[in-house]
């Protein structure tokens, strides 16, 4: 029978020699057959979750003039406020409203890979409007950064692979690995929109990801094998660990990566806030190495466990792309990355990288197989039949 629940681990188990072979084995259940979990007692203070909670909420509430000083379509990098309704997923239009940060580099050199023009500075607010905001995210990434790769070598000695097996797709050193985070506002539908999409079904693209549900409202959703929409509402106290297309493809099907969706919050219900934080890869590391090297072999004991849910579950049905292993001309993760940046912010993609947009537009119409009237994806992000 599919999952109805989605699991709750406490992390502190792991440190005690005791009680961690009961940990890894929860952790293995949720990674073969759920692809998500809660995690509690993850080693950050309460009073810097709060403080995440409050200086997100209050980005919001500055004047518009000042988010739009730091627009995501100011520079290359993918970094920055994005208005409501400017991202696509899965083909439509997101109804959110957000700022993306990541783990902070100095601009890239002129003879860079273009790739590497995602690791960039932040664009932060002014201190003058939010004068906490960046020294409470800058740390709240650091620790989270430092949070994520503890549990990622959890999640190798949990399927038998040693602690170590996902060292070689990280940054060297460690604390120079990109991680990316968000701060996502969803209104409530009652402004007349059509629709309840908050984010449209999907999977998070690399190894895992850690969300803040930042308000009591429910919205998160898992699908599971059977189809079934299973709600993932906040608990206080923890992080919803989702698991990655990359962690799926990096252990030959063994840990699940699991569509999941948002959904905007009822009309008279206010808006839901949200603060996920995703766990960053070397952008450098080649396609061509995911699939002749990979983390080594999974032991045969873990491989027959997973074949074991997916007989019971009468084989996977999931109508969602996988894109990690998909980097068409794309050489590098940070390429095929870059892509799919574009492909879900038009607006930065017109102006930085209008190549990489014909590109993506021309796949898009040969798909559909209609060269003469192409469905096209216009910067405000809204869709319009071209002529």
């Amino acid at each position: 029978m599919s999952f109805t629940t989605i699991p709750i681990l406490d992390l502190s188990l792991a440190n005690d020699p005791a009680t961690k072979p009961a940990f890894l084995n929860d952790l293995r259940h949720a990674l073969l057959e759920v692809g998500f979990l809660y995690l509690r007692n993850v080693g950050i203070p309460d009073s810097l979750f709060q403080q995440v909670i409050e200086e997100g909420k209050a980005f919001f509430d500055i004047p518009l003039e000042e988010k739009l000083k730091i627009e995501m379509k100011n520079a290359p990098s993918f970094l920055g406020y994005s208005r409501l309704s400017a991202e696509i997923t899965a083909g439509a239009v997101d109804h959110r409203e957000q700022i993306d940060l990541s783990t902070e580099h100095p601009l890239p050199g002129p003879d860079a890979p273009r790739h590497h023009n995602l690791l960039s500075p932040n664009q932060w607010p002014s201190p003058e409007v939010l004068p906490d905001f960046r020294p409470v995210f800058a740390d709240y990434m650091k620790r989270m950064g430092a949070v994520s790769m503890e549990f990622t070598s959890l999640i190798a000695e949990a399927i038998g692979l040693p602690p170590d097996a996902f060292d070689r797709y990280f940054a060297k050193p460690r604390e120079s690995q990109q991680h990316k985070l968000k701060i996502v506002k969803y209104p409530d539908v009652g402004d007349g929109k059509k629709g309840n999409q908050g984010v449209g079904p999907h999977k998070d693209s690399m190894l895992s990801s850690y969300l803040l549900q930042a308000s009591p409202h429910r919205g998160l959703q898992v699908q599971n094998m059977s189809g079934e929409w299973i709600d993932c509402p906040p608990i206080p106290g923890t992080l919803v660990v989702a698991i990655g297309q990359g962690l799926e493809a990096l252990t030959g099907g063994v840990c699940v990566s699991t569509t999941h969706r948002v959904l905007s919050p009822e009309k008279g219900l206010g808006a839901r806030y949200s603060i996920p934080f995703f766990q960053g890869v070397n952008g450098d590391v080649e396609f061509e190495e995911l699939e002749t090297v990979g983390v080594g072999k999974v032991p045969e004991e873990v491989r027959e466990m997973r074949r074991r849910v997916l007989e019971r579950e009468g084989g996977r049905r999931d109508e969602v792309e996988f894109t990690f292993r998909k980097g068409g001309k794309a050489k590098t993760l940070g390429e095929a990355t870059l892509k799919n940046r574009v492909k879900s912010h038009v607006d930065v993609g017109e102006r930085w990288y209008p190549d990489i947009l014909a590109e993506i537009r021309e796949e898009q119409a040969k798909a559909k197989g209609d060269t003469q009237g192409v469905s096209e994806v216009k910067p405000e992000g809204k869709v319009v039949e071209a002529h």
